[in-house]
């Protein structure tokens, strides 16, 4: 007996012997070189550590130094200085779930590739880590990273897991291309669900900071966030500045505010921006509020040729559409105000009053292109339930037709605009003067225009301008039908007979002052030329009672009467 417990006391010596051995052995670099090459050769991951350092002053944690970890034929996915691993008793039942991962002065690349990996951890602690997420919808990477997440439990696809705590800071951090510093968050994440409680972070030279959540289908909503001081310049259009807002599932704002803010695109730029936004939803291209607010002004507002000065404005959402409490602008040197009401349910735009004042206005190159061409799906129709104009200057510079009226003011009322998605005066009624005008290079005073228009014709009852001499009055009709048939009837008395030859009838055989009698009618389409239609009669006399009458026969002038000579 006594032979039989000296050899298990011998083989316990040499057990012990042995493990110490090992033990000193894997503190050394050889024993580390081993520990690596046995778990590079014998797993799917590829490991290298320097010296694994264990004290009995800290018996539950192991540090390893200068440590690279990654998948095999993978980047790494863990390059650190020092790695604190905690155990505790679990270690005997489950060896890969750790009490407590410490990572120090490294880098941490988490991606769909990287994940599963092989160990768990109640807590994974991060100190001055630089970290990346590439290849996920959130195209993450920060730098000076301190927190840690609890518990951590990486899967594949979900390298945080399904259920977690998240304390984390930065020094600074871009997502998805959009730089900050100073970044602190704070939230929890249940299965596909995130709630940040808190978010901040310095950015663009200004602050934001908030709380919002994420549910399990994608969609996010904003309970509370701020942006002050925010100067931002964007190499991307404002749509595309826009685009990742348009392609989530949802995003549902409770509260947004924006102090003093600048931003700027290739085309666009706005200064000094104050917004206030309340309960607002956007999903699929449309959006839903039941009681959202807007409250909006800037210094300054360009986007390509629209300059706006001063803009302020203040807006209700609800199901049934915008309520247009406000909108002032100073524009083109002149005041612009309007009020009025967006209709959901026609996609209808109904201003009730529109006010402009001192605009000294020139209309863009294509803006009978623009005029022709189809609104967007949204905008059905633009009624002017009441409008008045004062003091206005409108300068067209198309060279084959130039025109300009000075001092133009109007009033009209119930002038619907646009029908169907189309430019148009469809109906309602108006009426424009002017202080002075010029017509293709023909100056005139005091020039008038009376119409009204129905869905069949728009009617100008009165359209008259003095002349250097005389007067020139005129009654117009254009149907509604896609032709444009358009007739018109001019009486001119005491003008220079060759008034209309800067308008497009041929020269005449006489010359002088007189006056002339013109019927001519002609279909204004889209695609057509117009010469070809046009059809018409002139009759003119000057002061030595010499009289000529012209018929216009599709485009082409035949003279019916030859000048008399004076007698």
């Amino acid at each position: 007996m006594k032979f039989i417990g000296k050899l298990l006391v011998g083989i316990l010596a040499v057990l012990l012997i042995a493990i110490l051995a090992l033990y000193i052995l894997v503190q050394t670099r050889w024993g580390a070189a081993q520990v690596s090459s046995w778990i590079t050769v014998n797993t799917d991951y590829e490991l290298n550590f320097d010296l694994m350092d264990h004290r009995f002053s800290s018996p539950t944690h192991l540090v390893l130094k200068n440590v690279t970890f990654g998948r095999d034929g993978q980047p790494a996915t863990l390059v650190a200085k020092m790695v604190d691993i905690g155990v505790s008793s679990r270690q005997l039942t489950d060896p890969l779930h750790m009490d407590t991962i410490t990572l120090f002065d490294g880098t941490l690349n988490l991606s769909p590739q990287t994940a599963p990996l092989p160990f768990q951890a109640d807590r994974l602690l991060l100190n001055n880590m630089a970290f990346n997420s590439p290849n996920t919808a959130w195209d993450l990477s920060a730098q000076k990273v301190t927190g840690g997440v609890r518990p951590w439990d990486p899967e594949a696809g979900n390298v945080l897991g399904k259920k977690a705590n998240i304390q984390i800071s930065a020094g600074s951090l871009t997502l998805n291309g959009v730089p900050a510093s100073n970044v602190l968050i704070e939230g929890e994440l249940t299965d596909k669900e995130v709630v940040l409680t808190t978010i901040g972070a310095d950015m663009a030279r200004g602050s934001l900071t908030g709380t919002a959540r994420r549910d399990a289908n994608g969609g996010w909503k904003v309970d509370n966030m701020r942006l002050n001081d925010i100067r931002l310049q964007s190499d991307k259009s404002l749509a595309d500045f826009f685009a990742p807002i348009t392609t989530l599932p949802s995003l549902q704002i409770g509260r947004l505010d924006v102090t003093d803010a600048r931003l700027q695109g290739p085309d666009w730029a706005v200064t000094d921006l104050d917004l206030s936004l309340r309960n607002l939803t956007l999903s699929q291209g449309d959006w839903q509020s039941e009681d959202g607010r807007l409250s909006m002004n800037a210094s300054e507002f360009i986007y390509g040729s629209l300059h706006l000065f001063d803009p302020i404005l203040n807006a209700e959402f609800s199901p049934q559409g915008i309520a247009l409490r406000q909108f002032t602008s100073r524009w083109e040197g002149g005041m612009l105000r309007t009020s009025g009401n967006w209709l959901r349910s026609g996609k209808a735009l109904v201003l009730d009053d529109v006010a402009v004042a001192g605009l000294e206005y020139t209309l863009p190159e294509n803006w009978k292109t623009q005029w022709m061409e189809t609104l967007p799906e949204w905008l059905h129709s633009v009624t002017l339930r009441k409008f008045g104009l004062s003091r206005n200057l409108v300068i067209d510079v198309d060279s084959t037709f130039p025109w300009q009226v000075t001092a133009l003011d109007g009033y009209g009322t119930n002038l619907l605009l646009a029908k169907d998605r189309q430019w148009g005066v469809w109906a309602g009624t108006a009426t424009l003067n002017g202080a002075a005008a010029t017509f293709n290079r023909v100056d005139v005073r005091r020039p008038s225009l009376s119409l009204t228009a129905n869905a069949s014709t728009i009617a100008i009852n009165e359209l008259s301008a003095f002349t250097e001499k005389g007067i020139l009055e005129a009654k117009a009709s254009v149907s509604q039908t896609p032709v444009r048939q358009t007739t018109i009837n001019l009486t001119g008395r005491g003008v220079p007979l060759n008034v209309i030859q800067q308008w497009g009838w041929p020269a005449l055989p006489i010359t002088g002052d007189g006056n002339i009698q013109l019927s001519a009618s002609g279909n204004v389409q889209k695609d057509s030329p117009l010469k070809p239609t046009v059809n018409g009669r002139l009759n003119a006399v000057n002061m030595d009672k010499q009289q000529v009458t012209q018929t216009m026969t599709g485009g082409a002038v035949s003279t019916v009467g030859t000048p008399a000579p004076t007698p």
